[in-house]
């Protein structure tokens, strides 16, 4: 699944940086008709198959990818840096591989510092129509030609995984409430409860 993260990254690297289609899917490891798929679509998430998986690219780069992470750990939710962001500052430092080889590491690397973590406050294992998770990142687009930056709503399903983003201008209350009734709308019914990532506008819905 080729997520927002990286179709906004495909967008701006040939939109802003003016990078041609042949580059962009050198760099993230990807076909050509995927990048121009990503480009000619507004569509925020859609499958693609891939001929080889990225993550062995990253070699002797991943100690450097695990300070960063554990860095971007330690600062308060809304200070931390985006994967993209995390991605862009591995790449000036010389790394040449694709973004979705180091959100693959990311992943991994999350699920094993947050192991233990995970184990005190939430199950590893949910019934279908058990719980859903939900949070907000901010995301770099282009639009109409210019650069933006947008809130992006996040609702996945904890026991299939199956995954329904939206973008908006902003993260307020309404926004949050517009955002769940698309995603059971998606989903086609709502879960048991909700995980939400300490959010301010969740948790103001949920005391009001």
């Amino acid at each position: 699944m080729l997520i927002v993260e990286t179709i906004g990254r495909i967008r701006r690297e040939h939109f802003v940086k003016g990078k041609t289609i042949k580059e962009i899917a050198r760099d993230l490891g990807i076909s050509r008709n995927t990048v121009r798929k990503a480009l000619r679509s507004e569509a925020t998430s859609f499958a693609y198959e891939r001929d080889n998986q990225p993550f062995p690219k990253l070699g002797h780069w991943s100690d450097k990818l695990d300070e960063f992470l554990a860095e971007n750990e330690k600062k308060a939710q809304r200070e931390r840096l985006t994967l993209i962001r995390i991605f862009e500052d591995l790449s000036g430092l010389g790394y040449a591989g694709g973004y979705d080889a180091v959100r693959r590491y990311a992943r991994k690397w999350r699920s094993e510092q947050g192991a233990a973590t995970a184990a005190a406050y939430v199950p590893l294992s949910f019934a279908p129509g058990e719980a859903y998770q939900f949070d907000w990142s901010h995301e770099i687009v282009v639009l109409d030609g210019v650069t933006t930056t947008v809130k992006v709503a996040h609702m996945r399903l904890c026991h299939s995984r199956m995954l329904f983003v939206r973008a908006y201008p902003r993260e307020t209350q309404e926004m949050v409430f517009d955002a769940h009734q698309r995603a059971f709308t998606f989903f086609r019914g709502a879960c048991t409860r909700g995980i939400y990532d300490n959010m301010k506008t969740a948790m103001a819905r949920q005391s009001g």
